[in-house]
């Protein structure tokens, strides 16, 4: 099969994928394959993997893995913060190994060696900020000074007590039931931060959140200059054209220029 249909074929399913994941739920895909990969991807694969351990291993096989769930996913831990590190890490190592070796290049100077490394330093910054930072908690010390900054609107806040902290409930607060506390301005517990998102440290998620996006178009446009480099330094179009007659377009340079590239990354990766 040509490496333009296996592209074209990789970018189908992904997209099937992500459309299912993100939007199967909705009312306009009932009774489609879409809503079935969804509830394949969500819960219908977790659930037919207890059904195989237990029928394999017996209730003590499944006891165990709830209980492990139970602590992944509703009491705090670092797990995800520990992936978090990892993903950086790993991420940024390998790519130093592969393309810092052109850098500097053809397109790209070598203060990108530099400009990179900070990039990742003030991701992590953010991340350790919005991990440590207290979220708001709501005290019996301090739910007058929340109370006074949220006052109730007796339409969609009024006032009550939470039942668990036996305190009152300013206006936006919640009670979250994997930290254990109300906190003010409650938006959600974040599992990669290990804390809740609320009052106090919301700017240093939104920070987090919007650096990580430019850091993602920041690598992905100088891994793009790092390979346009390559593709000039190694006269990949020009050999394409004259040598193997290929018409000088996009659309049919375009698969053999993918092929090109990714032979090559592949060579790099296992020759680091």
């Amino acid at each position: 099969m040509d490496v333009q249909w296996l592209l074209i074929i990789h970018g189908l399913l992904t997209l099937l994928v992500v459309v299912s994941f993100l939007c199967g739920q909705w009312p306009i895909f009932e009774g489609t394959p879409i809503q079935r990969i969804h509830y394949f991807l969500t819960f219908g694969a977790y659930d037919y993997f207890l059904r195989f351990v237990g029928s394999v291993f017996g209730e003590k096989a499944i006891n165990a893995i709830l209980s492990v769930e139970y602590f992944c996913c509703d009491r705090p831990n670092p797990v995800l913060q520990i992936i978090y590190l990892a993903i950086i890490g790993i991420t940024y190592y390998f790519i130093a190994k592969s393309s810092f070796s052109y850098i500097p290049g053809y397109y790209l100077s070598g203060f990108h060696r530099y400009t990179s490394l900070l990039g990742v330093g003030i991701g992590v910054f953010f991340f350790l900020l919005t991990s440590f930072a207290d979220p708001g908690t709501v005290k019996a010390e301090n739910v007058s000074q929340y109370q006074s900054a949220y006052p109730y609107d007796n339409i969609i806040y009024t006032e009550k007590e939470c039942s668990t902290c036996k305190i009152p409930k300013p206006a936006r607060s919640k009670h979250c039931s994997i930290c254990n506390r109300c906190v003010a301005r409650f938006d959600h517990h974040c599992g990669w931060m290990n804390n809740c998102i609320g009052e106090r440290n919301t700017r240093y998620f939104m920070a987090f959140l919007l650096w990580h996006l430019f850091l993602c178009l920041y690598g992905i446009v100088a891994l793009g200059f790092v390979l346009a480099g390559r593709l000039k330094e190694l006269r990949v179009v020009y050999i394409l054209t004259v040598y193997y007659g290929i018409e000088n377009s996009f659309r049919k340079l375009a698969p053999h220029v993918v092929q090109v590239s990714i032979s090559n990354n592949l060579s790099c990766f296992f020759n680091m």
